[in-house]
């Protein structure tokens, strides 16, 4: 075993395929399959979708514990550490296991060439073998059908949502999208589907592969009420549930895997877990006084539920926001663009960040009647947005990527530490 440290291993990874991205099958599967690995006790849930992959797999995560079931959880991308892709009973795994499973994968790969994500889907799953757990909770990366996670057939495969993005690499209309997607059925096996409104792709690919097809709005329904919601499906009802932090779509979601794979959720676990279940980055309270939130919406989809969670503020907050330059800019901004009294928009660094001008430029050609400001960097937008927020008393939401939210993350926990 190499002495590496896991700072090391991943600058090590990162430099062995010239591409960040290459999706296929192709070369993990020759390594996968050298190392063969053997399948969890029950089951392998694969959860597919353009948004809402995070909060399904957090939430079918924190459940499967509370039955004291054992699961390995596998996601991307990370806010603060590598650690935070590979969960083991929903605890980030230990450096030392990480490095020596990465030493495992660098000795079978040879001379295969792997990308980043290849690697670490590799070293996610032979951990999860080491461990002989019962369950496995794969998040897919990018698309479905040729994701690295697709190496593994599953038994229960999830389609969270199906919007646009990623066009450059999965298509750019829903029905192309919604394909890749449910690329990750398999023969027999439950395809259960929470898009609203699916094209028709999607029944289509069930169809061709011999999945067993379940969708919202005709095999399981979700209503909400006052206050609670209800589900029912698959001959079961629930009522009274709480609403959760997360979004309301993919709990129905959760409920109809569980469901339909057989565990049959008792009315108070489902209670225990919809009002506890939480995620960083997604619509997330961290500070107080004056209010903090942060959210990773960087899609036209994720921003309509953002702008769904922002209508029952008491004023409009105050936004620090920093998007990818290869997102749909446009779109979100005109989902959210009155939302806020102000905008705090702020640079994001290297090669696939926006400029905070360029940010500015595009609020500005949707609406006048918001205040905007261009920052360096989302720490500066963020102190300025503080005082301001400490003067107006208006809340401070931080959103627009992944890379947004990690910065702020980064900012709170070194304030933290001094």
């Amino acid at each position: 075993m190499t002495s590496r440290s896991l700072d090391g291993w991943l600058s090590y990874i990162e430099s062995q395929h010239p591409s960040e991205i290459e999706l296929g099958l192709d070369r993990g599967s020759k390594v996968l399959a050298k190392l063969n690995l053997s399948r969890p006790k029950v089951k392998v849930i694969t959860v597919a979708g353009t948004n809402g992959k995070g909060s399904t797999c957090a939430m079918l995560t924190q459940y499967l514990v509370s039955q004291n079931y054992s699961v390995g959880t596998y996601t991307s991308p990370h806010f603060l550490t590598f650690n935070e892709r590979i969960a083991l009973d929903g605890s980030p795994c230990q450096n030392d296991l990480i490095c020596q499973a990465f030493d495992v994968i660098e000795t079978a790969r040879e001379d295969i060439p792997l990308t980043y994500f290849e690697f670490s889907t590799l070293a996610a799953l032979w951990i999860f073998d080491q461990a002989k757990l019962d369950f496995w909770v794969l998040e897919v990366g990018l698309g479905g059908r040729l994701d690295s996670v697709n190496m593994v057939d599953t038994d229960v495969a999830v389609v969270t949502s199906v919007s646009l993005d990623h066009v450059d690499w999965l298509g750019n209309n829903i029905a192309v999208i919604a394909q890749e997607k449910a690329g990750i059925a398999r023969k027999g096996k439950f395809l259960i589907s929470g898009v609203v409104n699916p094209p028709s792709s999607l029944a289509h690919v069930a169809r061709e592969v011999g999945a067993i097809l379940i969708q919202k709005g005709d095999d399981f329904v979700f209503q909400l009420n006052q206050g609670t919601w209800s589900w029912s499906g698959n001959g079961v009802s629930y009522n009274d549930l709480p609403i959760p932090s997360l979004p309301l779509e993919n709990a129905a979601t959760v409920v109809a895997v569980l469901s339909y794979m057989g565990l049959l959720p008792k009315q108070q676990d489902l209670v225990a877990l919809f009002s506890t279940a939480q995620l960083v980055g997604r619509f997330q309270k961290v500070a107080a006084d004056p209010d903090v939130y942060i959210d990773v919406a960087h899609n036209p989809e994720a921003a309509v539920e953002l702008a769904n969670r922002l209508a029952s503020f008491p004023c409009a907050p105050i936004a620090v926001f920093g998007m990818l330059k290869d997102k749909d800019i446009n779109s979100v901004v005109a989902h959210l663009a009155e939302c806020f009294s102000d905008w705090f928009c702020a640079d994001l660094s290297g090669v696939r960040g926006a400029k905070a001008s360029e940010l500015v430029s595009v609020i500005t050609a949707v609406t006048a009647e918001v205040n905007t400001y261009a920052f360096d960097s989302v720490e500066i937008a963020f102190n300025a947005a503080l005082l301001k927020a400490e003067q107006e008393q208006r809340a401070v939401v931080v959103f627009g990527s992944f890379v947004t939210v990690s910065e702020y993350l980064t900012l709170s926990q070194r304030k933290s530490d001094l």
